[in-house]
């Protein structure tokens, strides 16, 4: 398992299509990670949205309903990429964007003819959907999980091409953008609630000028939000070293009035980073580091999660990303295994090369080798990945190691 796992917030998903289930219907929300599931429970039908870490123990929990005759119904990414998979398991599974479907769903759920497959209209006009249901959420915090902060969404799609990431293929490469009231809503649920916010899946927002003006008019707006003695939070937003050393100065100056917290900075996964720690390309680090020191001079601190195990990546790789976090004093990273997730380019990639050998889902974790690398062996990847685990946190004790990212298994 990854070292010092964060247990955040559950995904968007559930909630979402909670807010899109019509009223005669009665809701139900269970987290299996805070509250195992019982297989005995009452229900007329579930709902499970799956990442592929958790479609281990997602798969269980569906064989364990059906085998007491529950209908089970599965959506999120797994199913969405691995469709036949998730198949084997569930009486219905929900491709792509779930909203615009669910509906209809349930009316064949009702009347007894439920269809195997169901495929999201796309691209989904997302200007018409209901703000999702933080609600159920903030009910099911118990004493060992009260996050104090929780995601939200300004667009879906993203235009980019990168080779570790899913998103373009499930949602689509044109970026849509929800509703101002859609957003302030959202929000105001957010701050209602004492938490503070995350933007989510939003890096394809700062990929253009126009992008940019949408965003910081979106951080504008965020202004407003809020009550009286609760105004609204950020915490993080989820970007890129290469998207930092290109952003402006009035959106970082949006940020800092916000009082954004941190930038979940991701490098090997982009061009540049690729090309920094993979090859050591020195103008591509000083770019990195650029990126680093910008966030710092505008008070905002980083988090960067290295990927490791790319084709460009020798055993040299390690000690290049160690002094890369002590040149620029990194206090937080974490280091993540380029897993080959299914639906991916790299997943693609490495299929038709065959150097795929692991298929245990709940392995696909960023801590684990599940693939023959390029240029060194798969015990030197893990061995490595461990390493610098070790080393960057052999002086600092205290830090705390926040995971964005976490295995979710929901039942609606």
């Amino acid at each position: 398992m990854p070292c010092h796992e964060y247990r955040g917030p559950p995904s968007l998903g559930i909630a979402c299509v909670a807010a899109a289930t019509p009223e005669r219907h009665e809701v139900e929300y269970v987290d299996d990670r805070v509250t195992p599931f019982d297989p005995d429970h009452e229900t007329d039908l579930a709902a499970l949205t799956v990442f592929t870490p958790a479609a281990t123990r997602a798969l269980e929990i569906a064989r364990m309903l059906r085998a007491r005759g529950t209908k089970v119904v599965m959506g999120g990414i797994f199913p969405s990429v691995l469709p036949e998979v998730a198949l084997e398991h569930a009486d219905a599974i929900v491709q792509g964007e779930g909203e615009g479907v669910w509906p209809t769903l349930l009316h064949h759920a009702e009347a007894g003819c439920l269809q195997p497959r169901y495929r999201g209209q796309a691209p989904l006009d997302v200007t018409t959907l209901r703000p999702p249901r933080l609600d159920l959420y903030f009910g099911a915090e118990c004493a060992g999980h009260r996050p104090d902060d929780y995601p939200l969404q300004v667009s879906r799609g993203c235009p980019l091409s990168c080779a570790a990431c899913v998103l373009p293929i499930v949602s689509g490469r044109q970026i849509r953008y929800y509703s101002d009231e859609y957003l302030r809503q959202t929000a105001d649920k957010i701050v209602a609630a004492d938490k503070r916010v995350f933007l989510c899946e939003d890096t394809s927002l700062l990929t253009s000028d126009g992008a940019r003006q949408r965003f910081r008019q979106t951080l504008e707006m965020f202004r407003n939000v809020g009550r009286a003695g609760k105004p609204l939070g950020l915490s993080y937003l989820a970007t890129s070293v290469t998207m930092l050393a290109g952003l402006d100065l009035e959106t970082f100056q949006e940020f800092e009035t916000l009082g954004l917290r941190r930038f979940y900075v991701v490098a090997g996964y982009d061009p540049i980073t690729r090309r920094a720690f993979g090859g050591g390309d020195d103008k591509a680090l000083r770019v990195a580091e650029k990126a680093i020191n910008r966030c710092r001079a505008h008070g905002i601190d980083t988090q960067v999660s290295f990927l490791v195990g790319n084709p460009e990546d020798g055993e040299d790789v390690f000690d290049r990303i160690l002094e890369f976090a002590r040149q620029a004093e990194l206090e937080l990273a974490e280091f993540c295994i380029a897993t080959p997730y299914p639906g991916t380019p790299t997943w693609t990639r490495y299929q038709a090369e065959g150097r795929i050998f692991d298929f245990e889902w709940k392995r696909y974790n960023d801590a684990n080798v599940v693939f023959r690398p390029h240029r060194m062996s798969a015990e030197r990847l893990r061995q490595g990945y461990l390493y610098l685990w070790k080393e960057f946190y052999r002086n600092k004790p205290e830090a705390f190691i926040a995971r964005p990212r976490a295995q979710r298994t929901i039942q609606l």
